[in-house]
């Protein structure tokens, strides 16, 4: 599957949600947003759920970690990286 990275730690109200649909908009079945971000984006995820998405959301060391996918037969889980940092992600 291939992976749009989105680093929302830093972006202020509403560009991390602007953003993440813009990607989430060119999403096929074989692709996953995974999205960083300082704070659980629940109009993402409740978005997510309206379009009957695939989606995950996973707190770790006071980091959200959000996988949202059209494809609703793969686990999200599989692909979070607790690891990952401002070198590995990509700007959207």
């Amino acid at each position: 599957m291939k992976r749009y990275l989105l680093d929302a730690r830093f972006m202020s109200h509403p560009e991390p949600l602007e953003k993440a649909i813009t990607i989430l908009r060119s999403l096929d079945k074989t692709d996953y947003l995974y999205m960083v971000h300082r704070m659980q984006p629940i109009p993402l995820l409740a978005l997510a759920s309206d379009y009957s998405l695939n989606s995950v959301s996973i707190e770790d060391s006071g980091i959200w970690h959000i996988l949202i996918s059209p494809n609703l037969d793969v686990d999200l889980k599989q692909f979070i990286n607790f690891n990952i940092d401002s070198n590995t992600l990509i700007k959207a």
